[in-house]
C-alpha cells in the first residue's frame, strides 16, 4: 500500500524533463492496460487512446500550441506574465509520444446506466482513464505531460477524429531524467497548493470538519 501512496505523491505534469528515448512496448501496453482498466459509467469505457509518434504531427500540435500560449500570454500584465514566462510547455516533440485520449459519448448505446441523470459521467469516466495512465506511468518510470493549449476542433482535425468524439487530453508520454519534488506551477510561483483542511467540510458545505487527522494537515502534507 506505501508504494501506492508513494507513486501518487511522485506524479507530476512533466515538462523539460524527457529523455527522447522510446517507450518499450511491454511498458506502454501495461499502462494502456491500465487506463482501459478504469471504471466508467455504466461499463461504456467511452475512451479511445491515439498514439502520435510521427514527427510532423508532433510539429504541427507544438506549433498550434505554441500560438495559444501566446494568445494567453498577451493578456497577462505584471508579475503574472512574468511568472507565466518561466512556465515552459516543452514536452510535445521532446517525449517523442503524443497519446491523445478522446471521448465518445455513442460508446455504450443511447441508454448508458447511470447516466442519465448526469450527462457528464461518461467524461468523468475518461479522466479516471487519464488518472490511471498517469500513475501506472508514474510506477514505470514515465513522465507525463498533459497539454491544455489547444483548441478542440484543431486536433480533432490533425488526428482525423470523428466529429462526435471529443479529445480530451493531449498526454506527452515518455521516459525522464527525473520527476521534481516541486509540481512546475508552484515551483514556480503561480500557485501555491491549499491545505487539504482549506477543502475540507463536514456534514454540509462550510461546516469544519472535527478529528485529530484534520491537525495534522500543512505545509509538508503535500505531494
Amino acid at each position: 500500500m506505501n508504494d501506492l501512496y508513494d507513486v501518487i505523491n511522485r506524479r507530476r505534469d512533466t515538462r523539460r524533463e524527457f529523455t527522447g528515448a522510446p517507450v518499450d512496448d511491454d511498458v506502454l501496453r501495461r499502462v494502456l492496460l491500465a487506463a482501459h482498466a478504469a471504471p466508467s459509467v455504466g461499463m461504456s469505457q467511452p475512451w479511445d487512446f491515439v498514439l502520435v509518434r510521427s514527427p510532423q504531427t508532433l510539429r504541427a500540435f507544438r506549433d498550434h500550441v505554441a500560438a495559444e500560449r501566446e494568445i494567453f500570454a498577451a493578456g497577462l500584465s505584471g508579475e503574472r506574465a512574468e511568472t507565466f514566462d518561466r512556465i515552459k510547455v516543452e514536452g510535445i516533440c521532446e517525449s517523442g509520444l503524443g497519446i491523445v485520449v478522446g471521448y465518445d459519448p455513442t460508446r455504450g448505446g443511447p441508454q448508458v446506466l447511470g447516466r442519465h441523470a448526469i450527462p457528464d459521467a461518461g467524461l468523468y469516466s475518461v479522466v479516471c482513464a487519464i488518472q490511471n495512465l498517469w500513475l501506472s506511468a508514474t510506477a514505470e518510470g514515465l513522465g507525463v505531460g498533459w497539454v491544455s493549449f489547444y483548441r478542440e476542433d484543431f486536433l480533432r482535425d490533425l488526428l482525423g477524429m470523428p466529429g462526435h468524439v471529443r479529445p480530451v487530453a493531449w498526454l506527452c508520454v515518455g521516459p525522464v531524467a527525473d520527476l521534481p519534488d516541486v509540481p512546475d506551477l508552484e515551483r514556480f510561483g503561480w500557485r501555491a497548493r491549499t491545505s487539504l483542511s482549506a477543502v475540507l467540510h463536514g456534514e454540509r458545505y462550510g461546516s469544519p470538519v472535527h478529528g485529530s487527522f484534520v491537525s495534522h494537515d500543512g505545509p509538508d502534507d503535500r505531494p
